[in-house]
């Protein structure tokens, strides 16, 4: 099945997040159907345009409270990320928005490799793609901070390194607020 990138992800609030967990069940089964409640929020979730688009289809209340271009997001795959992951873009960074990241970089594979967790693991992710296996990802909140993570652990991947290089944003402080 090929997921749409549609690119736009979304902050919501519902008055009941119970109701999700009963809702996206029910989705249609070629929805992938995902929402991540924002680090540091006691409410605040963001989503793909996909489920919110099924969230609109199947009735569940919630309140849009803004919008981000996923185009201002970016992710760095490993080359099976890229296989498995490929069409999952968008679930991805909302991953990186929800902990209000710019940008993410797979940094290995659960039990097939074992990433630098030096630096503190308040930094890392991970997703599991359908296939089974679980990615974990480095997710940076200012483009000099993925510059300098690259160079000191990818420095001959000339790939990582203009990735980290041209990161859209140069903080996230320039993410849009959901206030």
């Amino acid at each position: 099945m090929k997921r749409r990138l549609d690119t736009r992800l979304y902050y919501f609030t519902v008055e009941d997040e119970s109701l999700l967990g009963e809702a996206f069940p029910n989705f249609e089964d070629d929805t992938y159907a995902i929402a991540y409640k924002v680090v540091g929020t006691d409410a605040v979730f963001v989503t793909t345009a996909e489920t919110r688009d099924a969230m609109d289809r199947n009735d569940v209340p919630y309140t849009q409270l803004a919008e981000e271009d996923g185009t201002r997001l970016s992710v760095h795959h490993s080359a099976l990320s890229t296989e498995e992951l490929g069409e999952f873009e968008d679930p991805l960074k909302a991953l990186a928005l929800a902990y209000r990241a710019i940008g993410l970089l797979c940094v290995g594979v659960n039990g097939n490799s074992k990433p630098d967790f030096s630096d503190g693991v308040k930094n890392y992710s991970y997703f599991t793609a359908p296939a089974g296996h679980t990615f974990i990802w480095r997710m940076f909140t200012e483009r000099e901070e993925a510059i300098e993570y690259v160079a000191a652990r990818f420095g001959d991947d000339e790939d990582a390194v203009e990735w980290a290089e041209t990161l859209p944003l140069s903080t996230s402080g320039e993410l849009v607020s959901y206030h």
